[in-house]
C-alpha cells in the first residue's frame, strides 16, 4: 500500500485534520493488556495518588500512538510514516467518569524532504495543556 497522498500536491504549511480522541480508563485498561505495561498508575486512582499524580493518566505510549493516526488517516497508509518522536511533556490525566479524558491533535506539513518524503509537526494537547512536545514525523507520499 501506498500513500494516497502524492508528493507534488502538498506544500509546507498544508494542516491535516485535526482529531479528537477520547480517552477512558476502560481504554487504559484494555491497552494495558494489549501492550503488557501494567503500572497501577494507569489504573488505580488510590496508587496513582499516592505517588503524586492528581488521577490516574494514559500511557505515554497510548497517547503517542493516539496522535500519529492523525498522519496515518490522512496519508491512508500506516507504513508512510518512516520515522516518528515526541517528548512526552504533561500526562493526560484520566477522571473516572463517563466522559474520561480527550487528546486532541492538530499538524501540519513543516518542511519537504528528500525521497519523496515530508517532515509533519504535530501538537496534542488535553485539558488545554500540551501533552506532546517536539512530536514530529517524517512520511513518505506517493
Amino acid at each position: 500500500m501506498t500513500s494516497k497522498i502524492a508528493y507534488d500536491d502538498v506544500e509546507v504549511g498544508t494542516e491535516l485534520p485535526a482529531r479528537t480522541f477520547p480517552v477512558t480508563r476502560d481504554a487504559l485498561v484494555r491497552y494495558a493488556g494489549a501492550s503488557g505495561d501494567f503500572n497501577p498508575i494507569h489504573w488505580n486512582e488510590k496508587f496513582a495518588k499516592e505517588v503524586g499524580l492528581p488521577d490516574v493518566i494514559a500511557h505515554g505510549m497510548f497517547t503517542m500512538a493516539e496522535a500519529i493516526r492523525v498522519v496515518t488517516d490522512w496519508t491512508g497508509d500506516p507504513g508512510a510514516v518512516v520515522e516518528y518522536g515526541v517528548r512526552f511533556t504533561k500526562p493526560v490525566v484520566v477522571p473516572n467518569d463517563d466522559r474520561g479524558a480527550t487528546i486532541e491533535v492538530s499538524a501540519k506539513v513543516a518542511a519537504k524532504l528528500d525521497d519523496r518524503t515530508v517532515r509533519v509537526d504535530l501538537t496534542a494537547t488535553s485539558a488545554g495543556q500540551k501533552v506532546l512536545g517536539m512530536s514530529r514525523a517524517v512520511v513518505r507520499l506517493g
